[in-house]
């Protein structure tokens, strides 16, 4: 579900999260945890249809642990709930709450919760940012501020992040351009029989595929007048192709 970048062949390219950044985040939400005095902070993240701990806060009692993670698709999860809807959800005590008493988190003992939906620039869903208590809590205005403009720092990282790819790819791509371009205006092997083009690792190709294959040209075949009239000169009906008798 969180694919960010295409490559230039329209593959899913992963967004990497450099390590300078995690431990930024780390911080965040161990001092969210703190000033909010719940066992959890986190960040999830999606990974192929799953949601997974990105990062848990280093608080005491906070049952999750970084990597672990379920199907997120109908898995009655808080943040199953935050990523469909795209907005804050704030749940004061599941245990009275008949549509979460049942959810996963409750077997945690994690019965509030308050979430934000983390997204790219593009609007792809990356995860969410939460803190979860193990007893009713309804979440002060101050807190909510708090959880949200930490959200806003990471959607600001994340744009970073993903501009750098998407830059990365962009020249990569020219490069690779570059690269076609200096294969074509050197000096290309060609046999003087055939015709065929030698690589670089000594093959012999068509001259249409080595062209097509290092360039966005292609070729479309014909016949010139000289070697249509040595193919087929003595053929009753090409003379009257001609206009012949």
């Amino acid at each position: 579900m969180v694919r960010e970048i295409m490559d230039k062949n329209k593959n899913p390219v992963f967004l990497d999260v450099p390590e300078g950044t995690q431990e930024k985040w780390q911080n965040i939400i161990d001092i969210m945890a703190r000033i909010i005095n719940v066992p959890a902070g986190l960040i999830m993240r999606i990974v192929d249809g799953d949601i997974r701990v990105f990062l848990s806060s280093r608080t005491e009692n906070n049952p999750y642990k970084t990597g672990a993670g379920e199907h997120l698709e109908n898995s009655g999860l808080y943040c199953e709930t935050v990523l469909k809807t795209s907005k804050m959800l704030l749940v004061p005590n599941a245990l009275s709450d008949p549509a979460w008493q049942n959810n996963p988190d409750v077997k945690l003992n994690m019965v509030s919760y308050l979430g934000f939906p983390i997204k790219l620039p593009d609007e792809t869903p990356f995860g969410t940012i939460c803190v979860l208590d193990d007893r009713k809590n309804s979440y002060s205005d101050l807190y909510i501020d708090l959880v949200k403009n930490f959200h806003d720092v990471i959607e600001k990282d994340l744009e970073l992040l993903y501009m750098n790819n998407v830059l990365g790819e962009k020249n990569r791509q020219l490069s690779d351009y570059i690269t076609e371009i200096k294969t074509l205006r050197g000096i290309i092997p060609i046999c003087a029989n055939c015709k065929k083009v030698r690589d670089g690792r000594g093959y012999w190709s068509q001259l249409e595929a080595y062209f097509e294959k290092r360039s966005e040209i292609h070729f479309t075949h014909g016949l010139c007048e000289k070697c249509a009239e040595l193919l087929y000169g003595d053929q009753e009906w090409y003379g009257k192709k001609k206009g012949g008798a």
